[in-house]
């Protein structure tokens, strides 16, 4: 657990999206634009192992997710979208300097296609201590 404490530091914290793309499914009728992810390091237990909490702030549709994230060297994915939501696996987020900068996994196993090349990227900063 040491290890993925050290690894999720780089994640945590709020990111406010500042650039991000707003999907739209045909299937769904439904458009989606991500506005705030919030990675916390309080940990939570899913199956055998230990996941982080989280938060995903939608404007389109108003909607506020609680998830699950775990993070890597590599990258930080962040877990816990309700199938009534959409055909959504998750985020994959890297941090490219100051940022950070993810696109929406899909998961073809909840019945929608999403056509190959179909992404829905953003870029985020951390947001201003208040």
């Amino acid at each position: 657990m040491h290890l993925r404490t050290r690894y999720a530091e780089r994640y945590a914290g709020h990111w406010v999206v500042a650039h991000g793309d707003t999907l739209t499914l045909p299937q769904l009728g439904d458009r989606f634009k991500l506005a705030d992810v919030v990675l916390d390091t309080a940990r939570i237990v899913v199956g055998k192992t230990c996941h982080f909490r989280g938060t995903l702030v939608f404007t389109v549709p108003r909607e506020t997710l609680a998830v699950t994230w775990v993070g890597f060297p590599e990258q930080a994915l962040i877990y816990g979208w309700p199938a009534e939501l959409g055909p959504f696996a998750g985020i994959g987020a890297v941090r490219v300097g100051d940022s950070l900068v993810g696109a929406i996994l899909f998961d073809e196993r909840l019945g929608v296609r999403v056509p190959p090349g179909v992404t829905a990227r953003f870029t985020a900063g951390r947001a201003r201590q208040r």
